[in-house]
């Protein structure tokens, strides 16, 4: 992975890397994307009740329905009324 990229990816996480941290984290990037590339060459078959036979689920809660906060009391802080949440965009 070159600099380039890598200084871009760390404008859009706002990140702030001095040149070594920059060349580091080149480096850091590239051996993971070389193991990725590796991991996706091993032919895999998935099998559901093999592989899930170690999952154990009876600790869970009953799931009950219960009443829902109003809409009014969540957004009664928030910007925009028009029944939603807006958040910065982070990505472009």
């Amino acid at each position: 992975m070159d600099l380039e990229m890598v200084r871009y990816l760390s404008k859009l996480g706002k990140l702030n890397f001095t040149d070594d941290e920059l060349k580091k984290a080149a480096e850091d990037m590239t051996s993971i994307i070389e193991i990725m590339d590796t991991i996706k060459e091993i032919d895999i078959v998935y099998e559901p009740i093999k592989d899930n036979h170690n999952v154990y689920l009876g600790g869970l809660r009953k799931d009950e329905p219960m009443e829902s906060f109003p809409t009014e009391k969540i957004l009664s802080n928030a910007v925009n009324s028009e029944n939603c949440f807006v958040v910065p965009k982070v990505v472009e």
